[in-house]
This record gives structure tokens, C-alpha cells and sequence, in this order.
């Protein structure tokens, strides 16, 4: 039927647009989300227009896949990443940007120190 053929020509586009960006190294997906770069270096606040203008938001590990899928990042192009999250009221503790409590951490030993190493 014709929906099912829009519906496949649709598919199609965009896995050979996905091809396209996974050779350019700027996209990689970790169970269901996609995680995706323009390989420039900004600061937090244009980070996150850049991420809302694209449809998205900043990238906000909740598990290892996607600790691994925000790395990718950061060793292909030899550079930090900013994360959805920050510091509470607490000191010491972190949230979301949403104010929700991490239920996923990764820091190195003594980490965080708000030195751009956690």
C-alpha cells in the first residue's frame, strides 16, 4: 500500500543518512538513543541551544552503554564532553538539569572536583 511504500522509502533515507554521520564518527546510539556531535568545541550554554535547536538535549548518561556512547566521543575527538547533570544545594552531590537525583555515576577516584578530570 502506498504508506507502507512511504513508510519504507522513509526507513530507507535514514538509515543511509545514519551510514552517512557513523563515517563522519559524529553519531553512535546506545539502547535506542542516539548520541550525536558537530565535533566542535562550545561552551556549556551553547551546548545546550545547539542540543535544543537539534531536537534533543544534552547527553545525560544513565548507564554504562551510554557512559561508553558519550567516550566515543571523547576519545574520537580528543576532547570533553558537558553532561546533563549539576551540582545539587548539597555540596558534593549532582542531579539532573531537571533537579532529579542521578541514578547513574561513574566518576574517577575523588571525583567530582569541578576541575573538568571527573
Amino acid at each position: 500500500n502506498e504508506i507502507g511504500d512511504i513508510n519504507h522509502q522513509l526507513e530507507h533515507r535514514i538509515s543511509r543518512l545514519e551510514g552517512v554521520l557513523r563515517l563522519e564518527k559524529t553519531i553512535t546510539e546506545s539502547g535506542g538513543k542516539v548520541f550525536a556531535t558537530n565535533g566542535k568545541r562550545a561552551d556549556f550554554n551553547t551546548t545546550l541551544q545547539k542540543c535544543k535547536e537539534a531536537g534533543g538535549s544534552i547527553a545525560t548518561p544513565r548507564n554504562p552503554g551510554e557512559n561508553d556512547a558519550i567516550q566515543y566521543f571523547v576519545k574520537t575527538f580528543n576532547t570533553y564532553a558537558y553532561l546533563g547533570i549539576k551540582e545539587s544545594i548539597i555540596p558534593g552531590k549532582f542531579q539532573f538539569l531537571d533537579g532529579t537525583e542521578l541514578s547513574y555515576t561513574n566518576w574517577y577516584l575523588n571525583e567530582p572536583s569541578g576541575k573538568g578530570e571527573e
